[in-house]
């Protein structure tokens, strides 16, 4: 055993194939914990005594020069495979998913009487059954680098036999087509044409002031109306005289003297 970092690494020797992990006869250093707890335990590895370990190298140099051979008997079948196309018509629902799977078995048969000769079905390399329509791609493990592939084309049709046709996927909406949605929306509102909006994409309202919910521009100030000229006497706006206010809901502002008086409008 030895240490890595803050964990301790046992090295073993494999039974049997284990998923991500290696193949049977393979040496490995795995974490303590791991080795002793499960591995040895469940008759997967052995401890990598000197012995076990000579019998390891032994064996797998013996299995590379196996494998080396097959791969030179096998090299015109892995040629003839690869690139093939294997079709099937299965019945399927109307958003393309089978009434059942297609499996390896059903790739090993078909691909054998293609090419003329017998594919194991373990050599298929398949996770999951296929049960969608479409083109899938599939690897045939023969032997050692011998991984030719296949695409297997799976055509849907309904119950009554008319063939199942899948729409095109919906386009994921862009920023342009959001862009032309707002602007619909503020043209649909009453926002008026884009021709009536400024560069910043707000409607001037009345006196070319924006409408409200707008963006305010704090960068120029203009002044459209003048009000009404009012006499400054001691710094009071209309302390000599009268000064009626101009429109307005409130009504008119009557100012005579040094005193105002409001008087409300009906």
């Amino acid at each position: 055993m030895r240490r890595e970092g803050i964990g301790v690494l046992m090295k073993i020797v494999l039974r049997q194939d284990v998923p991500k992990l290696g193949e049977a006869g393979t040496i490995h250093e795995v974490a303590n914990g791991y080795a002793r707890n499960y591995l040895i335990p469940q008759g997967m590895a052995i401890l990598a005594t000197p012995g076990e370990v000579k019998v390891a190298e032994h064996n797998l140099a013996v299995k590379e020069r196996r494998v080396a051979r097959q791969e030179a008997q096998l090299q015109a079948l892995a040629d003839r495979i690869d690139g093939q196309r294997l079709g099937f018509t299965v019945r399927a629902g109307e958003q393309g998913r089978l009434y059942g799977s297609i499996t390896a078995a059903d790739i090993a048969a078909d691909l054998g009487k293609l090419v003329g000769e017998e594919i194991d079905r373990r050599k298929v390399v398949l996770e999951d059954p296929i049960r969608t329509v479409g083109e899938h791609a599939v690897v045939v493990h023969l032997v050692g680098r011998l991984r030719p592939k296949v695409t297997i084309v799976v055509a849907g049709e309904l119950e009554d036999g008319t063939p199942v046709t899948l729409a095109p996927a919906a386009a994921a909406a862009g920023p342009a087509d959001d862009d032309a949605a707002t602007t619909a929306a503020v043209d649909g509102a009453g926002g008026g044409s884009m021709s009536e909006r400024d560069e910043r994409g707000r409607t001037p309202g009345a006196a070319g002031h924006p409408e409200p919910g707008s963006q305010h521009d704090d960068s120029k100030t203009e002044t459209v109306d003048d009000g009404p000229d009012v006499p400054i006497v001691d710094g009071v706006p209309g302390a000599d005289g009268e000064v009626e206010g101009v429109g307005g809901v409130a009504g008119e502002t009557v100012m005579e003297g040094k005193a105002a008086e409001i008087t409300l409008g009906s």
